[in-house]
């Protein structure tokens, strides 16, 4: 995974789909390493909003399946900024912009962070 943007209470990271790594029996990629990218983008939005959070609950709906070798994009936005928990969607986009899936999550505040800062 890799950073590729942020700004208040969004982030964008990639993924190459590496078939060695990221595929199952089927040869296409495995859902639990698409939510494990979406709750990383939702996470790093919600830091970007100085909030120090865990996952609370995740839903992940997947909509079609990214071919292996491909890379994709997960564009985290959070949508609920409150005192104890935050809401945040992502999206994992692939070539040509196709929507592979959609991600929904509640995140529960544990601190802060004193600085965040853009690379």
């Amino acid at each position: 995974m890799k950073l590729t943007h942020m700004e208040p209470g969004k982030s964008e990271l990639t993924m190459p789909i590496d078939p060695a790594k990221h595929t199952n029996l089927y040869n296409v990629a495995h859902g639990g390493a698409l939510a494990s990218l979406a709750d990383t983008a939702m996470g790093v939005a919600c830091a970007t909003l100085e909030r120090r959070v865990v996952t609370l609950e995740l839903n992940m709906n997947f909509i079609k399946a990214p071919e292996p070798g491909t890379t994709i994009r997960a564009l985290g936005q959070v949508v609920h900024n409150g005192h104890h928990t935050l809401v945040v969607e992502c999206a994992l986009m692939g070539e040509n912009d196709a929507l592979l899936g959609k991600a929904r999550g509640t995140f529960y505040v544990v601190g802060k962070f004193d600085i965040v800062q853009e690379k």
